[in-house]
């Protein structure tokens, strides 16, 4: 085999393995159950990785009196919840028995031209649409802002 066929079937290879990586996420994307989390930013920008910023996902608790540090996170009518689960895949940080925090951040890319939105006014929280598989982290999906009780998007564009 020339080394040019060579050459072409390692990047024919290449290619398929990040196109069935994309299509896996662009799948779970359309198929996994989405939630809204209250998010806290932890880090807004590192230059070795890029523009990104990780972030602390607030669960919503459920079985409050259990004192596993483990839980189960699912979406359920839009919000991320948590069961606490010796079983768990997800490892919590209980601030207080109404406050849980996922131990795990979650990086979300932003464009090189678009504002910081860790960044907020007082009075706005940034919260983040995930969508969660089975087991993992969360993976985002969008950004908003919510003051007063409204939510609105965050075009990132």
């Amino acid at each position: 085999m020339k080394p040019s066929y060579r050459g072409i079937a390692i990047l024919v290879v290449h290619c398929m393995l990040v196109l069935s990586v994309a299509g896996k996420y662009a799948w779970d994307r359309g198929h996994l159950p989405r939630a809204w989390a209250n998010a806290t930013p932890v880090d807004p920008s590192l230059p070795i990785r890029g523009r990104y910023f990780t972030m602390q996902l607030r669960v919503e608790p459920r079985d409050t009196n259990v004192e596993s540090s483990l839980a189960r996170v699912v979406a359920e009518s839009g919000h991320l919840v948590a069961y606490a689960d010796w079983k768990g895949t997800h490892l919590i940080w209980r601030r207080r028995p109404d406050l849980w925090i996922l131990a795990e951040p979650v990086a979300f890319f932003i464009p090189e031209h678009a504002a910081d939105p860790s960044q907020r006014a007082p009075g706005e929280e940034l919260w983040i649409e995930v969508s969660v598989p089975p087991s993992g982290p969360p993976r985002p999906i969008r950004l908003a802002v919510k003051k007063n009780g409204v939510m609105a998007t965050l075009p990132l564009d």
